[in-house]
């Protein structure tokens, strides 16, 4: 009997494509678009539309199936609480593929796979505050390692004032 194989296998095993489309799924989720090759794009459909189903129920069942799944407690939060909302009254539909040229190495179709009225500021959020904050505390330890040299000089003033002083009293 073939119940259950209406999946594409990609030649590999069922752990390793299951392993595939949970972290496929995962960046679509975060990022609300990538970028992957055109067959991998439409079998991932079905796997981010099932997501975006459990998380429209909301119960607990279906938070643990999609944790099972994503095994991402951040996407998962993401998922329950912005996407669920974002989605309500859309019945079914809620990825878009993009035919996005072919690679340079193998000649493989590309498409660019991203979520139906996307948030675009999603895409490298994490990144982008990463940077900031990488950013961030390089100036702060550049104020700090120009602080002592700020009161050194200070401190170089006030002595040399307080030389001249002195030469001048001696005179």
């Amino acid at each position: 009997m073939k119940h259950g194989d209406q999946h594409r296998r990609f030649n590999m095993p069922k752990s390793q494509r299951r392993a595939l489309f949970s972290n496929l799924t995962n960046a679509l989720l975060m990022h609300e678009q990538i970028s992957t090759t055109l067959t991998r794009a439409k079998e991932l459909r079905t796997f981010a539309d099932g997501m975006i189903t459990y998380a429209k129920k909301g119960d607990l069942n279906s938070r643990r199936l999609a944790l099972a799944f994503l095994r991402d407690n951040e996407v998962v939060a993401k998922l329950f609480s912005t996407l669920a909302e974002r989605y309500k009254n859309r019945n079914g539909g809620y990825t878009r593929v993009l035919k996005a040229g072919f690679r340079y190495g193998d000649c493989a179709p590309m498409a660019i796979i991203e979520l139906v009225d996307r948030d675009v500021n999603a895409k490298g959020a994490k990144d982008l505050a990463r940077v900031a904050a990488e950013k961030a505390a390089i100036a702060a330890a550049e104020a700090a390692a120009e602080a002592p040299v700020e009161e050194e000089k200070k401190a170089e003033k006030k002595s040399s004032k307080k030389e001249k002083a002195e030469t001048q009293e001696e005179k």
